[in-house]
């Protein structure tokens, strides 16, 4: 199996498991009405205990504070995390998750470009196409062709694309760090943690001590703090270090067919047509960027 196979396995499995995010994200709200705002801090909280836990009993090596790369860690923590996630809230809050869904995923443009303009990287026709579909796809599966349901807000449009830069920043910030040899342990306990630290400013206190002291809420944020965040943050990493970040990015859009599947199958959310054929061109995109080139 060749190192950029393998790649693309890794960002389709963290694509996958942050697909389930929106189940833990509905169940949560609805079962404990836990606000958006407080559950991003608590998975970006737990991913990163759990990793330090992990690394102080297997890994201690691994443990020591990156001081020479500390500017890249703090960029992660409160560009690609904290600053990430508050804005997709909002922009889902304001404008509906279907166009937040498409300028999140504007993220794979951005990296495109900042690759070109930054880097010199030549952008092949493929990726264009590639890209194409997957954009497409997305506006198909979230609905955004139905003018009749669409929010319009000029501060959810701009935290819209805001969430595309976020996302672009976390992919860019976490490729260039990858190439100091820092391991996607390291860089998860460290960005989550800085992240956490920066949503923590923001929660209310009661808010939490209600958390605190529901034992079924902890163990189901603890869930979600483990194998969606923290499993597909480790997942993504391994990927974009045998990745290019352009391909990544493209593959990672395989996110939201995995939520709108998942919508479907547990909560019998209504699957129209124009969203399967969207899931059909994610996935054809998927396979496009796959393919040798000469």
């Amino acid at each position: 199996m060749s190192k950029q196979f393998t790649g693309y396995l890794f960002v389709l499995l963290a694509a996958t498991l942050w697909g389930t995010l929106g189940v833990f994200y509905k169940f949560l709200a609805s079962s404990f009405l836990l606000s958006s705002l407080e559950i991003v801090f608590w998975r970006a909280l737990f991913a990163s205990l759990f990793t330090f836990f992990l690394l102080g009993v297997w890994r201690r090596n691994e443990l020591a504070f990156p001081r020479q790369n500390i500017s890249l860690f703090i960029a992660i923590g409160v560009i690609g995390i904290a600053a990430f996630y508050i804005v997709y809230i909002y922009a889902i809050t304001t404008i509906g998750i279907g166009v937040a869904s498409v300028l999140l995923y504007s993220a794979a443009l951005w990296v495109m470009l900042f690759g070109f303009i930054f880097q010199g990287n030549r952008i092949e026709r493929g990726k264009w196409l590639a890209l194409i579909l997957a954009l497409t796809g997305i506006v198909l599966i979230g609905q955004v062709y139905d003018f009749d349901e669409l929010r319009l807000s000029p501060l959810g449009f701009i935290a819209g694309l805001g969430a595309g830069l976020g996302y672009a920043a976390y992919i860019l910030l976490n490729k260039r760090i990858s190439q100091y040899g820092y391991s996607s342990w390291t860089v998860n306990a460290y960005g989550l943690g800085i992240g956490a630290v920066v949503l923590l400013l923001l929660q209310q206190p009661m808010e939490l001590r209600h958390s605190l002291t529901n034992p079924t809420i902890m163990v189901w944020l603890l869930i979600l703090g483990i194998v969606p965040t923290l499993g597909g943050g480790l997942a993504f990493y391994a990927g974009l270090q045998r990745l290019p970040a352009v391909n990544a990015s493209i593959v990672a859009t395989f996110e939201p067919v995995v939520a709108t599947t998942l919508g479907w199958i547990i909560f019998s959310e209504r699957l129209k047509l124009p969203q399967i054929i969207g899931g059909i061109l994610v996935v054809g995109s998927v396979i496009l960027i796959q393919l040798p080139r000469d």
